[in-house]
């Protein structure tokens, strides 16, 4: 997979893909990011890449010269089409289901503004989608766009040292993730690892764990659990973590 950036601080970019998953990726051949730096096509002595708004107000906003000419760089750069996204807190909610989708695809431009934003004649013309990563306002799209290179990197086949934790983490079952342990097993503070991750029984470590599952989303993203097809053994552990969780007594509610 090939992801072009088109950046104001392409060092950022190139520093923050070049560690981790995303660098060992890049080294194994998986994928390559690129940044673009829209300064380099301008045409004055300023390489300015900002005008002030029409209609007055605070700010500057990003033109559209120096991004169109960028942007037919990067398409250029490759035989393949590539899916252009602008980071933006006015885009769609990124989600991991959005993450599979976008990872799959050969190609992958991010557009990072700065300022007050872009000229909205270059968004309309130019761009196939808007992503946030969040309700709040960040000084660049920089940011963002590292959260969708890393997110979209860890899925190429091969990023990770072992592909079925992947297949584990938080969303990728509309859920969040269980609780882990390590060792030791008792630590400095005296507090120990759940017995039943010890008892070797590993039918009853997937039903632990599932059930972890289930009553940590139901704590604290209870909006997950109700968009979330629970079977009757779903609905049994989680009643019973409930339980456990309103009354909490030294029985295993899993038992």
């Amino acid at each position: 997979m090939r992801i072009d950036v088109i950046s104001l601080f392409p060092d950022f970019i190139q520093t923050a893909a070049a560690v981790g998953v995303v660098g060992r990726a890049q080294q194994r051949g998986l994928m390559q990011v690129t940044a673009w730096n829209p300064r380099d096509f301008t045409h004055d002595n300023y390489r300015r890449v900002d005008e002030r708004t029409f209609g007055g107000g605070p700010g500057m906003v990003m033109s559209t010269q120096p991004l169109r000419e960028c942007l037919a760089a990067v398409r250029g750069a490759s035989a393949e089409r590539t899916h252009v996204v602008y980071l933006s807190p006015q885009g769609a909610r990124l989600t991991q289901a959005r993450v599979r989708e976008l990872a799959v695809l050969p190609r992958l431009t991010l557009l990072c503004g700065r300022y007050e934003g872009i000229d909205e004649r270059l968004l309309e013309q130019e761009v196939d989608e808007e992503l946030s990563i969040g309700d709040y306002v960040l000084s660049g799209g920089e940011l963002a766009a590292t959260v969708v290179i890393d997110a979209v990197g860890r899925l190429q086949a091969g990023a990770l040292n072992d592909e079925a934790s992947a297949l584990e983490d938080s969303f990728e079952t509309g859920l969040l993730d269980c609780p882990h342990y390590t060792r030791p097993e008792v630590d400095a503070q005296g507090s120990t690892v759940p017995a039943i991750l010890l008892s070797g029984d590993h039918g009853a470590i997937a039903r632990w764990r599932r059930q972890q599952a289930l009553g940590r989303t139901w704590l604290r993203r209870p909006d997950l659990l109700a968009r979330v097809s629970l079977s009757a053994e779903d609905r049994r552990l989680l009643d019973a973590f409930r339980r456990h969780y309103l009354a909490p007594s030294k029985d295993d509610p899993t038992a």
